[in-house]
């Protein structure tokens, strides 16, 4: 994916998440609907400055447009890991993400059952989930891109697309991350009616 591509696709996707239209975005952003529809079908080339004032728009940063949000799958093996040392301590970096939101930190336990696995719903656009398995064998990730991993192995993949775990041991313990982006929404507007009275719309929820 190029740069055009990267930055059409995060825009129509910030743009979706907001409820905006392409025409709300334009006169945010006070870019024409031609070149905003340029931009999302990935044939644009926008400045620096387009991006800024995009960014103002949807209220994100105009790093965010550039920034690959959810894929690819990302593995580590426990091989190929390495770590750093220091006179008390040893540290090993499985990932570093950019972004804002909050974190969920969990241990997963499994059980081999002989039923299939479920599918997992998408979560909210932007979720990324970080697995590294403590004991056992694992297979996870999009239903499409599955990997098998074992102990001491790391997996990052997106989450907001159905996924699933599978056991391919007795059991399994993995400790789970999942940072999931915090969307601030717009405020309510203001309709003025016609009798001078005012209506309130839109919601934060």
């Amino acid at each position: 994916m190029n740069e055009n591509e990267l930055v059409a696709r995060n825009v129509r996707r910030y743009r979706l998440e907001r409820a905006m239209s392409l025409g709300e975005l334009a006169r945010r952003s006070g870019l024409s609907k031609q070149t905003l529809s340029k931009i999302e079908q990935g044939v644009g080339n926008p400045t620096i400055e387009t991006l800024s004032q995009l960014g103002a728009a949807l209220d994100v940063t105009a790093r965010r447009l550039l920034t690959e949000w959810g894929t690819p799958v990302y593995v580590q093996r426990a091989g190929d890991s390495e770590w750093a040392e220091s006179a008390s301590w040893s540290e090993r970096m499985l990932d570093e993400t950019y972004g804002s939101g909050y974190v969920r930190t969990l241990v997963l336990r499994l059980e081999r059952t002989g039923a299939e696995p479920n599918v997992i719903e998408p979560h909210a656009p932007g979720t990324l989930h970080h697995i590294y398995v403590i004991t056992g064998k694992l297979r996870t990730g999009p239903l499409n891109d599955t990997v098998d991993l074992a102990a001491g192995d790391f997996v990052r993949f997106p989450g907001d697309i159905p996924h699933r775990h599978m056991c391919l041991s007795e059991r399994v313990v993995a400790h789970m991350v999942t940072t999931i982006p915090q969307v601030r929404q717009f405020g309510p507007t203001v309709t003025r009616m016609a009798s001078g009275s005012s209506a309130v719309g839109g919601s934060d929820h």
